[in-house]
């Protein structure tokens, strides 16, 4: 995620904006790294040894890198070994789903040390979603012992488009009871630290690139499959946004002209034939065909028909086995255009497996070309329900690896609320 043989070139010891540019690059280094001596950061980076020396001696003092041991020598004294310590602070992440909330609080390496979901209906309820999010993340800082590992900024994943000039506005189609408002900076500013936003999808992208099954692959997207659908974008090792915020949506590509009606005005947008409301109302007009189905008699929910297809019915099989044809050719548009090398799905409805991905990957191979099809491997998420939370703190371990004035607390309010840019 890191260029190593670029960290020492073009910096400056001093910058109005970034007054530590090259410790700053060091310290990424180490991260990278998590166990090298001044030598080795010496040579990978371009520097004099004792540019090194200097900067480590800056580091040192923010806790977050430690002497530890001793490496081998070439002849000569033992080096000692610098230490990343993954555990010096903490970062929120929080995912606002279509109908749930989700927060994970994780060290600098992605590990979650605690977490907390709930279902809860977002789209509808503004206030009650903010005081949910409010106390999830004061259990999860609660439970961790927040004193004990500094926390260094919040990461929030919405279900809406995000324009990086206005993060905090929030979709008027998509989300209309939020009147256009995250408002959780309230929330930011008792913690203490900056407040990052970006799409859910996006922060799914980010994710997998870090730590899951897109690890290190430059070209990949990330279909988020659940109340609604959408897609992230890895581009070149970075997050692909589009002009204003809006690349991947995914969820309002039009599959049939004549299709229900879309939130968004269309007809026949993916999401009206393979979302999670879109699939409950297929199951419920497909019941009189099916009086022995395990879904005959109560009010189920995607839950339910996920349930229902993992024990054999008839009904739910055909309603996923829809979904997943409708989801391949949407995914086939995206593979001819886009040439992924990795795809992975995540979002509730993934764990169908292959009741899913058969059928899915089956549509793929008849509208793809041969090329985008053959390099490209599709893969459900490895990182489970907590995949967008933690992407979410990623954005903000991002952040601070590119400046470290999140780690001291100096990051200035205007320079954190935005969605993240720069390196992935």
């Amino acid at each position: 995620m890191f260029n190593a043989n670029s960290i020492g070139k073009g910096l400056r010891r001093e910058d109005p904006d970034r007054p530590r540019p090259l410790a700053d690059a060091v310290l990424r280094l180490i991260w990278k790294e998590q166990r090298v001596s001044r030598a080795q950061i010496a040579r990978l980076a371009g520097l004099s040894r004792s540019t090194v020396s200097e900067v480590v001696a800056e580091i040192l003092p923010l806790g977050l890198v430690q002497e530890k041991g001793e490496g081998k020598s070439s002849g000569g004294r033992r080096p000692i070994l610098l230490e990343f310590q993954d555990e010096a602070r903490s970062i929120l992440g929080v995912e606002m789903g279509g109908a749930h909330v989700t927060v994970a609080l994780t060290d600098l390496r992605g590990g979650v040390l605690t977490w907390r979901t709930r279902s809860f209906p977002v789209r509808e309820d503004p206030r009650g979603t903010r005081d949910l999010i409010a106390t999830l993340c004061d259990e999860c800082l609660d439970e961790a012992g927040g004193a004990q590992r500094p926390l260094i900024g919040m990461g929030v994943a919405v279900p809406s488009p995000v324009d990086p000039a206005d993060p905090d506005r929030l979709s008027s189609v998509v989300m209309p009871a939020w009147a256009g408002r995250l408002g959780l900076e309230p929330l930011a500013a008792r913690l203490g630290v900056p407040l990052l936003v970006d799409n859910d999808a996006n922060l799914g992208a980010l994710a997998e690139y870090w730590w899951g099954q897109g690890a290190g692959t430059d070209h990949l997207a990330y279909i988020k499959v659940a109340t609604g659908i959408g897609s992230g974008h890895i581009i070149g090792g970075e997050i692909y946004r589009g002009a204003t915020g809006v690349a991947g949506e995914i969820g309002h590509m039009a599959i049939d002209t004549q299709g229900p009606r879309c939130v968004c005005g269309l007809r026949g947008c993916l999401v009206t034939l393979a979302g999670g409301n879109a699939l409950e109302d297929r199951a419920r007009a497909l019941l009189p065909e099916y009086p022995g189905s395990l879904l005959q008699g109560r009010d189920f929910t995607m839950r339910d028909i996920e349930d229902a297809a993992l024990a054999g019915d008839p009904l739910a099989l055909k309603v996923t086995s829809e979904a997943g044809r409708h989801l391949g050719t949407a995914l086939a548009s995206l593979l001819n255009l886009m040439n992924p090398a990795v795809v992975v799905l995540g979002g509730d409805m993934t764990r169908l497996g292959d009741l899913l991905l058969d059928p899915l990957r089956d549509r793929v191979r008849k509208r793809t070309l041969i090329n985008s099809v053959a390099a490209a491997r599709i893969l459900i998420s490895d990182l489970g329900d907590r995949t967008i939370a933690v992407g979410a703190a990623t954005l903000v371990l991002k952040a601070a690896l590119e400046d470290s004035r999140y780690f001291t607390g100096d990051i200035a309010e205007d320079d954190g609320r935005f969605a993240a840019g720069g390196s992935g």
